[in-house]
């Protein structure tokens, strides 16, 4: 009678550790996708900046501005938690600053512009945090799809639902080539 008990105790407390790990792992990818979504803002909020520091040497070029500004408000509407659709925008995005930092090579000026330069370097690291947060994201989602499909913790997460997460992942190869910028 007591081993039963005991037994059925021992099941109970592995289901509420499972459970709590798999919470533990949602917090995790949730919190991920936040430090993606805040550097993603800060990049759209730098835009403008480097926008109107280039506008000032090439007048002429509208389309590409008005291109990087479309891009940038199209890659800020998409739902937070639509990561598939954030990757693309963001992608489209990043090819477009790519013509925007070519364009600024066919004026010299511009290139030796202090406030040019002190954008172009927070761009840059910018971009850095980006892909830094992706990574963490794409491994705190790993770690929760492997608890969600994983026996027996698949059990407990069918249960209570807990799904799989997205990566974060751009989709078209174009969207993974780096821009050849010189400066």
């Amino acid at each position: 009678m007591y081993i039963l008990l005991a037994i059925v105790v021992l099941v109970v407390l592995y289901g509420i550790f499972l459970y709590n790990s798999l919470v533990k792992s949602r917090q995790m990818a949730e919190e991920a996708w936040s430090g993606i979504d805040v550097q993603l803002k800060r990049r759209a909020d730098l835009i403008p900046n480097l926008i109107e520091t280039v506008k000032g040497y090439a007048a002429h070029e509208k389309s590409t501005f008005e291109e990087v500004v479309e891009l940038r408000n199209r890659a800020q509407t998409v739902p937070a938690g639509d990561v598939a659709a954030r990757a693309q925008a963001e992608g489209l995005l990043s090819q477009a600053l790519g013509k925007l930092f070519a364009l600024a090579e066919a004026y010299p000026d511009l290139k030796a512009n202090q406030n040019f330069l002190e954008l172009q370097n927070s761009l840059e690291t910018i971009e850095h945090e980006i892909q830094m947060s992706r990574r963490y994201y794409n491994g705190a989602a790993r770690d929760l799809n492997v608890k969600v499909e994983s026996v027996p913790s698949n059990i407990i997460a069918n249960q209570f639902g807990f799904s799989k997460r997205e990566y974060f992942e751009i989709e078209d190869p174009a969207d993974r080539a780096v821009p050849a910028v010189k400066f």
